[in-house]
């Protein structure tokens, strides 16, 4: 399937798609979810589905990598303790992405709404909830293989909501504080990221022209939004995380029982 010669958009609808490129990348860089600003985008840009979520993950696994590299810089990645949890969770994307070609994920769609509420009204129910580091319950090798496998095939097959899981894993399981369970939550979501945009490249879903546009107004929402977490931390994380997993739940909610 050969999807890359569609037509030229207008330079205005270029530009709309940076800025929301813009904007995706400043919502994932701190609490992730920036698939609700640019997957519509690119869906109102006339993109077939299957060409918009591979253009989605082309331009939001850059300023996902731009994050990366900040919160590395800033020593909230831990690589040598995620080694494990990096393969796993490629393994567990790659497989979600193949069987997400067979089976019509309606069911998770239906499911993820109420997840999505808990995680947004536990945590603001609990508000000391990643204000510290805590000791953690599991051991690494537990957590990658647990988490790894389960969010890694989450993202590659169905994926919104993935960056809210990710975090409180880090908090409740490994005891992680916001901040550093920012930056691995990011590790984590890119190494998924690329899995599944590997397949995308294989079935030729990836437009390049909108998708260098997007990755030009992702880099700079990136780069605002993790510099906001490196100097703030939980004071930040914490509202945005909250809204955006809302406002996640209520847009699965829409599409799976109303759209």
């Amino acid at each position: 399937m050969h999807l890359y010669n569609a037509a030229m958009l207008e330079w205005w609808q270029y530009a709309l798609l940076t800025l929301a490129g813009a904007a995706g990348g400043f919502i994932d860089a701190i609490a992730g979810g920036g698939g609700l600003i640019t997957v519509p985008a690119l869906l109102w840009a006339g993109l077939p589905a299957q060409l918009a979520l591979g253009t989605n993950k082309l331009q939001s696994s850059c300023g996902t990598m731009l994050a990366v590299f900040r919160y590395t810089r800033a020593g909230l990645i831990q690589w040598r303790t995620l080694r494990l949890a990096l393969v796993v969770t490629f393994i567990g994307a790659a497989l979600g992405a193949w069987a997400v070609t067979r089976i019509a994920p309606d069911v998770l769609a239906r499911i993820v709404p109420a997840l999505l509420v808990g995680v947004a009204i536990y945590t603001a129910a609990n508000p000391g909830l990643g204000g510290r580091t805590r000791p953690a319950r599991i051991g690494l090798v537990a957590f990658a293989i647990v988490f790894g496998m389960l969010l890694g095939f989450y993202d590659g097959f169905f994926g919104p909501g993935t960056g809210s899981f990710w975090m409180l894993a880090c908090v409740l399981a490994r005891g992680q504080d916001l901040r550093a369970a920012t930056g691995t939550t990011k590790a984590l979501n890119l190494t998924s990221n690329l899995a599944s945009l590997i397949a995308f490249a294989l079935a030729g879903c990836l437009r390049g022209d909108v998708g260098a546009a997007m990755i030009a107004g992702q880099l700079v929402g990136a780069r605002l939004g993790s510099g906001l977490v490196v100097a703030r931390g939980a004071t930040i994380i914490r509202p945005i995380f909250i809204a955006t997993a809302l406002a996640l739940a209520m847009r699965v909610a829409w599409l799976a029982f109303a759209g």
